[in-house]
């Protein structure tokens, strides 16, 4: 589990301020089928909203430092029943920018061709 700096923490909790959440948690707890989601899930996103199910306060928090040590993430935020979790993707993992194209040539318009 890798540790953020509280600079880090803030900027991530800024970007995952609008998201929705992504994985429910229900009453079965943390299964093998969830615990995949949530990876497949950090692969694409990098930073995740999860919502636990369920009153418990002490069960919320049990889950969040189960999910971060099964899946090597950082826990950024906990408040109510919401989690917010990040994992950096790998690096051949990330997308390529776009190739850049060419310079096209500087367009003449039509008159300075009259009169030649």
């Amino acid at each position: 589990m890798r540790v953020l700096t509280p600079a880090e923490r803030r900027a991530l909790r800024a970007q995952a301020h609008p998201l929705r959440p992504v994985i429910m948690i229900g009453s079965a707890g943390l299964t093998p089928a969830v615990l995949k989601e949530i990876d497949i899930a950090l692969k694409s996103l990098e930073l995740i909203k999860i919502r636990v199910l369920g009153e418990d306060r002490g069960r919320r928090e049990v889950l969040a430092g189960e999910i971060c040590t099964a899946l090597d993430a950082s826990p950024v935020q906990q408040i109510g029943k919401m989690l917010v979790i990040f994992r950096p993707r790998p690096v051949e993992d990330r997308p390529k920018p776009a190739p850049r194209r060419g310079r096209r040539e500087k367009r003449r318009p039509k008159r300075s061709f009259q009169g030649q």
